[in-house]
């Protein structure tokens, strides 16, 4: 059972996961290619943490058990139309 402070603290980790690869990066310890390839495993897992913690706040917010929200697959969080 996730919690809302397990996926804050999952998406704080992810964002220094983030700037640890940026600095990584510019100290010349990987490559551009490897960074990017890592940034983009970030992103989606931060995409989506962020969506699953507004899918538990709108059930919470309407009566619905916010344990019942699930993290949705990659091509469905990347895939939104803004």
């Amino acid at each position: 059972m996730t919690e809302d402070l397990d996926i804050q603290h999952r998406i704080h980790a992810l964002i220094d996961e983030e700037h640890q690869l940026r600095q990584a990066l510019a100290d010349g310890e990987i490559t551009p290619g490897e960074e990017h390839e890592r940034l983009r495993r970030v992103e989606v897992e931060l995409d989506q943490c962020w969506d699953l913690l507004r899918q538990r706040r709108a059930r919470r917010e309407y009566g619905r058990d916010p344990h019942d929200a699930e993290a949705r697959p990659e091509g469905t969080v990347e895939g939104y139309l803004g």
